[in-house]
């Protein structure tokens, strides 16, 4: 009688737990905050692009596709996409078979098609490609080219926010600093961000694959540069438990704290698959100038079945 109570209370009352899956299994992770929903987009999938949804930056839940190949240009190596709302129409850039892409949706879920399946540039491999709209509504495209190992340019964008003017193409940083030194020679994944008055380019260097892997910071008054790195960099390496950190993006949180949200190996022995992490992102005045940094603590997000 006792254990007929005891089972006809749980059907009545008990209120299932959440069954965890593991870690959210995201490289180059790109974070969106719309309408109160956190998306996150990345390099995962062979067919395509994934989304993932969250409320609270913690615990996360697949949602599909949001880009199928068959929508887009190129069969394979989806990787490092970035989503942006501009007047109603959902952006999505990434790159597709080593080339530079960019999808429309109307929903941040997707689908996402890439109208004219053509690369942003034809003529060259380039990689990581990230929206920046200035104070004055001029949009620019940052992203990486393979002309000296990876690199990282500039370029304007038409108004329509998917053809690049070509003729503005301009280089922002390349390998320049002893951490960075290493094979394959990699300035790369760059997101911009504007903080009183200056322009913050965060990127990454040293090979992915390697457990030295990091993030940097180059400041400049102007998009064209001069760009100066930070002394200090990388801001973000092997943060506590963590090996190969890096590709990064920035977005502000619910609470309006900035963070940024990155990669990370497996483990120590393992690089794939690559998991995503967040952490948060402050400044320090020094010389009466703003320093950016990042915290080594971070969320492990979690995802949920």
């Amino acid at each position: 009688m006792k254990i007929f109570f005891l089972t006809l209370f749980s059907l009545l009352f008990f209120v299932p737990m959440t069954a965890f899956a593991g870690k959210v299994p995201l490289a180059d992770p790109f974070i969106m905050l719309y309408e109160g929903t956190y998306y996150a987009y990345g390099t995962h999938s062979e067919d395509g692009i994934e989304v993932y949804v969250s409320d609270d930056l913690k615990t996360w839940r697949y949602q599909g596709l949001a880009l199928n190949r068959k929508d887009s240009y190129g069969e394979r190596w989806f990787w490092a996409p970035e989503v942006y709302e501009v007047n109603g129409i959902f952006y999505m850039y990434y790159t597709a078979n080593e080339h530079i892409c960019v999808a429309t949706s109307n929903q941040p879920t997707g689908p996402f098609v890439q109208k004219d399946k053509q690369p942003m540039i034809a003529d060259e491999k380039c990689i990581d490609n990230s929206l920046f709209i200035d104070d004055d509504g001029t949009p620019y495209l940052l992203f990486d080219r393979m002309n000296d190992g990876l690199n990282i340019w500039i370029a304007q964008l038409e108004k329509d926010l998917i053809h690049i003017k070509k003729e503005t193409m301009h280089p922002c940083i390349h390998v320049s600093q002893s951490w960075e030194n290493v094979w394959p020679r990699v300035n790369e994944g760059g997101f911009l961000m504007k903080h009183k008055g200056l322009y913050y380019l965060t990127y990454s260097a040293n090979s992915y694959e390697s457990p030295f892997y990091g993030i940097g910071c180059a400041v400049s008054e102007k998009l064209t540069g001069p760009w100066e790195k930070y002394v200090e960099n990388p801001l973000l390496q092997k943060p506590g438990d963590l090996v190969g950190v890096g590709h990064s993006a920035m977005f502000t949180d619910k609470e309006g704290k900035l963070r940024i949200v990155f990669h990370a190996h497996k483990d120590e022995n393992n690089i794939h698959p690559r998991e995503m992490y967040i952490s948060e992102v402050y400044f320090e005045k020094e010389n009466g100038i703003d320093r950016m940094r990042i915290s080594r603590e971070y969320i492990i997000p979690q995802l949920v079945e």
